[in-house]
């Protein structure tokens, strides 16, 4: 018996199967098409294996309250085609195990915490910087959610004194998706993020803005760690920005530790929220 595992996301999904020491033994990635596309692939790859449970950490929104009728289903999403799928539901008709369902980047938080970045700590925070911006919440050892799961990209942010853009998100224009994630980069430059030269000016807004979601971060939660992720992320001097405006915009108000240890790039990098969903599928079991 195995445990299965997806990271679904917007672009592609993750799809991997292991023993029972979470040791992976195969894993492919499967498009993100349309939802019946979608599923059929995913159930090609899944039937070959014996599944004592399945983890996933999929894109959102998703409905998480087990007593409201949209549980399982992915709600109002920009990913054309996907706006109330019950996800979920149609896995669950396919298999009949026990599940975990969970953000994907709830699942990567919790991937970083127990075998990554945050190991030996009991809370921290996963803010992924791509293509959007979202982030996941452990405290306690425990996924953070309420009568929701937190969607921390879509806090609204102080602009910075020379950015005139309008944002790229649909809903607000300018929350910290909007001004913050890849797509604003080339909107902004006309460049992609990993094309733009180190001094770009665009970089400075870009860390003013992710401090500045830190800032709010660590006052409302004051977790133990912070970890970035994403392709955002990939760039060195962005770290060092990012740390260095953290700094001048908590002004010395709330005590955290010391800021290279505190905020750090992902320990499992492009593996947190796969690892994630497979512990997550593990405990599901119990």
């Amino acid at each position: 018996m195995y445990i299965g595992a997806i990271e679904a996301g917007g672009t592609k999904m993750v799809c991997a199967v292991a023993d029972e020491q979470l040791r992976i033994i195969a894993q492919t990635e499967i498009p993100t098409t349309t939802p019946e596309e979608t599923l059929a692939r995913l159930f090609g790859f899944f039937d070959h294996y014996s599944l004592k449970a399945l983890g996933v950490g999929s894109f959102g929104p998703i409905g998480i309250d087990p007593k409201k009728d949209d549980y399982g289903y992915i709600l109002e999403t920009p990913k054309v085609g996907w706006t109330n799928i019950d996800f979920l539901g149609s896995l669950k008709k396919r298999y009949a195990i026990p599940f975990a369902w969970t953000t994907d980047v709830n699942a990567a938080a919790y991937g970083e915490l127990k075998q990554g970045a945050a190991e030996g700590k009991s809370s921290c925070i996963y803010l992924t910087v791509g293509t959007g911006i979202g982030a996941g919440v452990v405290l306690d050892g425990n996924i953070f959610q309420g009568r929701a799961h937190p969607e921390m990209g879509h806090i609204r942010v102080k602009r910075h004194p020379d950015d005139y853009y309008e944002g790229t998100c649909p809903y607000h224009k300018d929350c910290l998706e909007g001004l913050a994630a890849g797509p604003s980069l080339e909107a902004r430059t006309g460049i992609k993020g990993q094309d733009l030269a180190q001094d770009a000016p665009v970089w400075e807004m870009q860390a003013y803005y992710i401090a500045q979601a830190l800032v709010t971060y660590t006052l409302t939660l004051a977790p133990e760690k912070i970890i970035l992720g994403g392709g955002v992320m990939n760039q060195d001097h962005l770290l060092d920005k990012i740390r260095q405006q953290f700094v001048e915009q908590m002004a010395g108000y709330m005590e955290s530790p010391e800021v290279s240890e505190y905020i750090v790039r992902w320990g499992l990098p492009n593996k947190s929220g796969i690892i994630g969903s497979l512990l997550l599928g593990k405990e599901a079991t119990a």
